[in-house]
């Protein structure tokens, strides 16, 4: 299963409980403590559902998820509201500002992985079976085959070249850090540098041929691959037109 879901609760243990649960759901999880750290981890890590406590020590969970609603690489994030403020008018609130969904403390885990599975579901979050043909633009990914052709024509990409283009595509449209790609394929070894990544992006590029544009610089902030039915101002965008790098 390739659901990324982000818990956000400053309660250590009760974030630890959602994020136990979920993994053993078979979802990829990861946590946050506070309000700014939850927008910097749904912009870094884009996942595709946030389980956000109302009661944070910087910012109220209604203001982040008023501000996920308002950047556009994060509108279409799911998001399940979890808080022990069980008033109908802070339900009523958190939904008009965008919830998907609320559930009350104390919860039940099981409901709570069961509520999240039914979310990504209605949001058409569908993973990516495994051995399928992968499709971006010109671009297609044989994971069974580990093959990857670009205009019927097979390009020869060596094996972290492969594992880079595909983490892309399985994001396509969404802009990755060059740190959230070290920690996904070089798996955040200490000894790698983020001008690995960059490096490794320009040889793609390169083997990409035609497809090349398709894999975007977004300055300061990371890479995206989009594909040719991409919007001209695209969720995952907080720039200016992305550049191409120069070296």
């Amino acid at each position: 299963m390739n659901y990324r879901i982000l818990v956000v609760d400053d309660e250590a243990d009760i974030a630890a409980l959602v994020a136990y649960n979920l993994a053993r759901g078979g979802y990829r999880v990861s946590t946050a403590r506070s309000g700014s750290e939850a927008l910097t981890a749904a912009i870094e890590e884009a996942p595709d559902l946030v389980i956000l406590d109302l009661m944070l020590p910087d910012l109220s969970g209604f203001e982040v998820l008023q501000e996920l609603r308002q950047r556009p690489e994060t509108r279409d994030v799911g998001v399940i509201l979890l808080t022990a403020r069980d008033a109908e008018t802070d339900r009523l609130h958190g939904l008009s500002l965008g919830a998907d969904d609320y559930v009350s403390k104390p919860f039940s885990p099981q409901e709570l992985v069961l509520r999240a599975g039914a979310v990504l579901r209605r949001l058409g979050a569908s993973p990516i079976a495994s051995g399928s043909v992968m499709t971006v633009g010109p671009i297609k990914i044989d994971q069974n085959a580990c093959k990857v052709t670009v205009a019927d024509r097979e390009a020869d990409l060596t094996a972290t070249e492969y594992k880079l283009l595909l983490t892309l595509a399985e994001r396509r449209g969404r802009v990755q850090s060059r740190q959230r790609l070290l920690e996904t394929v070089w798996n955040a070894n200490p000894e790698i540098q983020t001008r690995t990544v960059d490096m490794h992006v320009q040889r793609l590029r390169t083997k990409l041929g035609p497809a090349a544009d398709l894999l975007e610089t977004v300055r300061g902030f990371g890479y995206r691959l989009t594909d040719s039915s991409t919007p001209a101002n695209p969720k995952g965008s907080r720039t200016r037109k992305p550049v191409r790098d120069k070296a």
